[in-house]
């Protein structure tokens, strides 16, 4: 199908669609008209501290997914602190502000976090079938912490080298209660290296489960699907002890067989067994004081790598028509994450000096890998008589990483007002964090490839935001950033200062304009700085030169393909973010009680200093096989080095048009990236797309239909060592139907023409062949059928 008719057929259907659909897409669940007016919402709105991340509006349950015959808010009608540590709705926000709701959430019965996240403007997911972790990209950024990613305020940076992307989190969906994505650095006050945006999670507590009135609460929730057979259980309740203690917690188990692609061939090691579980506790001591200690505790059981595929299997030859059949090393995975944090709040109306938000928290993801399948049967003498090789280690060999994160985050807000027409909010804090990494493995290159090492980043930061009356507003902010590398005896640093100035006229208005002006700054991270070391070559014929010299030797003395070399003089990357917006919102747009949201922006990001992975030294040709095989060009080292200014620009819309009864809303994005110095463009930038939502409401909110309908149009603006994604339409249907207050049966399709997608670019070697295993873990799952029962106990 051409991308032409395609893109055709997706703006029609954004136009004209006014059935089937309701709750979860990124306008999903719950949007509808706001029953406040179109004007905005006050900072401050009650003595208890405001949530940590996007939360409805503080009823726990205002939504139709929730409440028949009840008042809806749509998502863009969202509390989000995560632009400005503010509170504000998203749609009055002067930002690239979204927000997943737990209704939309609940609704979606997803599988992974991507599934709750890939129709947000701006965002796309770099995810691996056979790794239940998430890779976020947003604006054609990712890696190495270039997406700020929290979890209830704790920094998730784990990295491993590999055929995956250079960064990833494990987080169960079934915990989380709420998203924020704000796109690009606009959001530097919330810490260092967010030069793409931030990813903010906030987990399930008390007021997700027990309802208004009720003093105790309990949810049950079971799914059950197709497409090879997949389950979920889960139970979360929570007691109200007294008026100043809550008690919640609750846990979660699924289990997924291997699933089959759009081609209906079943993508080996997709299955997985995960487990989860949250505990918290909140005591308020004094009048507008929370303190708030939280633990989860995430176990995720999978094994990662693809088997060989036969001749004539899907996607089993290359872009020339050669057989591509090889496959990889495959591990069996044990991911253990565990994360505690402890908050202190407070926020008094009446307090114009103090409101502030203090935390501190530490996060450790432990993965531990056995290796139980090689590429051959061969026995290999380096293993002892086992097959394997030097590089990816031997059959039944461990290997290891272990990533531990310590932070503190510290913000407070001070309130004035001059004369008669300025009103004027300056937050002010501090926030650090420090990474330490360990690798070990016993026969292959972890630790050359992932190295240990310590990091620690730290900042602080000032922020002035100033209404005047009703005509203006002012945000401005300026960030100091420091980071310090170790390893050894290598070591690096640097510090800067980032400025940011937003400009907002008419900001109570059905329209409000702005532009803003933003700069972020990421440090280098560990393994881009100080990887050292060969990359062995996986038989004598792939070994060409000896390490660290990178001298060309003949097969049985050369021991490596190439060799890593160490940048310690790595400049820290720098984004600067132009940006033009427009926030819509009108109440009673065609009759009473209906609503329209909208946000619209452009946006350039010219990132200087910009690091990639950088091949140079003298060239040497070899040959790919026996004598008269044809030759490549190697060359023999590999260097993290800072590049040319690298340039990322385009539109983003998000809207939503709901009468009650039905709704409608088109998201979408179109951006292009490309390294100014070769003009060439980046493999980062997603495909365009177009995600149309939309929806009808019946028998007092008791049913909901609901459709999402995403076209993705594939960037081929990429260098040619990488493939493109490939083009798709990707269709889901969801019914939500409430017989009664406390329970709700959901059923879905999703995928439901059965196509075979694959959304990302993936890299292609020197002789033309792909990573096998990228090209098959990528691809999604082809049709699934899911249906789920949640139910809801609670008393006083």
């Amino acid at each position: 199908m051409a991308d032409g008719a395609r893109r055709s057929r997706a703006l029609i259907l954004g136009a004209s669609i006014f059935s089937m659909a309701a709750a979860l897409p990124d306008a999903g669940f719950a949007q509808t008209a706001a029953a406040d007016s179109a004007g905005r919402s006050p900072e401050r709105q009650s003595q208890k501290p405001k949530p940590q991340t996007a939360q409805a509006v503080p009823a726990p349950f205002l939504t139709a997914y929730a409440q028949i015959g009840g008042t809806q808010v749509q998502s863009l009608d969202t509390i989000t602190v995560a632009a400005s540590k503010t509170e504000e709705r998203a749609i009055d926000a002067l930002a690239p502000v979204s927000v997943v709701t737990l209704e939309q959430i609940q609704g979606r019965q997803a599988s992974t976090v991507g599934d709750l996240l890939y129709n947000v403007p701006g965002v796309w997911l770099q995810d691996r079938g056979d790794e239940p972790s998430t890779s976020i990209n947003i604006r054609g950024l990712q890696d190495f912490g270039r997406v700020a990613v929290v979890v209830d305020g704790a920094r998730q940076n784990y990295q491993r080298t590999g055929h995956f992307a250079n960064g990833s989190f494990f987080l169960n969906p079934e915990l989380i209660g709420g998203i924020d994505i704000v796109r690009g650095p606009t959001a530097n006050i919330y810490g260092s290296g967010a030069i793409g945006g931030v990813a903010s999670f906030r987990t399930k507590d008390i007021q997700d489960v027990v309802r208004a009135g009720e003093r105790w609460g309990v949810d049950f929730n079971n799914v059950i699907g197709t497409n090879q057979g997949r389950a979920l259980s889960s139970v979360f309740g929570g007691v109200h002890v007294n008026p100043d203690v809550d008690v919640f917690a609750g846990g979660t188990y699924s289990t997924q067989e291997s699933y089959r692609d759009g081609t209906g061939y079943e993508v080996a090691n997709t299955g997985n067994r995960l487990s989860a579980g949250l505990a918290k506790l909140t005591v308020r001591p004094a009048d507008g004081h929370e303190i708030k200690l939280g633990t989860i505790f995430q176990q995720d059981l999978f094994s990662v790598g693809q088997p060989p595929r036969r001749a004539g299997d899907p996607n089993s030859t290359n872009a020339n028509g050669t057989n591509n059949l090889a496959g990889t090393s495959i591990y069996k995975s044990n991911v253990k994450n565990y994360t505690t944090t402890l908050g202190w709040k407070y926020s008094q109306p009446e307090d114009k000096w103090f409101d502030w938000d203090a935390k501190v928290y530490w996060n450790r993801t432990e993965n531990d890998q056995v290796k139980t399948g090689h590429t051959t049967t061969t026995p290999s003498a380096f293993c002892g008589g086992v097959p394997g090789n030097p590089v990816s280690g031997c059959l039944g060999s461990n290997r290891g990483y272990l990533l531990d994160t310590f932070g503190i985050d510290i913000h407070n807000t001070t309130r004035f007002e001059t004369g008669e027409s300025w009103r004027h909010a300056v937050t002010y804090g501090l926030d650090a964090f420090q990474d330490k990494v360990t690798t070990n493995d016993r026969s292959g290159t972890s630790e050359v490839t992932t190295p240990g090492g310590k990091r620690t980043v730290s900042g602080g930061f000032v922020q002035w935001k100033a209404n005047y009356t009703s005509m203006l507003e002012v945000v401005g902010a300026l960030r100091y950033d420091n980071y310090k590398l170790e390893s050894g005896a290598t070591s690096s640093g640097g510090d800067r200062l980032s400025p940011k100035i937003t400009i907002g006229l008419l900001p109570t208005a059905m329209v409000t304009p702005y532009v803003s002006y933003a700069e972020g700054y990421r440090a280098p991270s560990i393994t881009e700085t100080l990887v050292n070391g060969p990359h062995a070559g996986a038989t004598a014929n792939s070994a060409f030169f000896v390490c660290p010299s990178g001298a060309p030797a003949p097969p049985g003395v050369a021991d490596s393909t190439f060799c890593f070399l160490p940048n310690p003089n790595l400049r820290p990357e720098v984004g600067k973010t132009k940006e033009i917006g427009f926030n819509v919102r009108k109440n009673d747009l065609f009759v009473a009680g209906d609503s329209f949201r909208g946000k619209f922006n452009v946006f350039r990001n010219d990132v200087t200093d910009f690091i990639d992975q950088v091949s140079f030294g003298p060239p040497l040709v070899v040959p790919t096989g026996p004598p008269g095989s044809p030759t490549i060009t190697v060359l023999p080292f590999l260097q993290y080095q800072n590049i040319a200014q690298a340039r990322i620009q385009g539109f983003e819309a998000e809207t939503m048009y709901d009468a009650n009864s039905w709704f409608v809303g088109v998201a979408g994005t179109y951006q292009d990236g490309k390294n100014v110095q070769t003009g060439v463009g980046l493999y980062s930038i997603p495909p365009h797309k177009v995600t149309t939502t939309a929806g009808v409401r019946l028998f007092e909110n008791r049913l909901i239909l609901s459709a999402l309908w995403t076209s993705a149009f594939a960037n081929k603006s990429i260098p040619t060592t990488y493939l493109a994604g490939t083009s798709y339409d990707l269709v889901n249907l969801y019914l939500a139907f409430k017989p009664t207050q406390d329970l709700t049966l959901n059923l879905s399709v999703e995928n439901i023409l059965d196509q075979y997608y694959r959304p990302y670019a993936i890299p292609v070697g020197s002789t033309g062949d792909t990573q096998n295993d990228v090209k098959w873990a990528s691809a999604g799952a082809g049709i699934v059928f899911k249906g789920g029962l949640r139910y809801h106990f609670g008393g006083s």
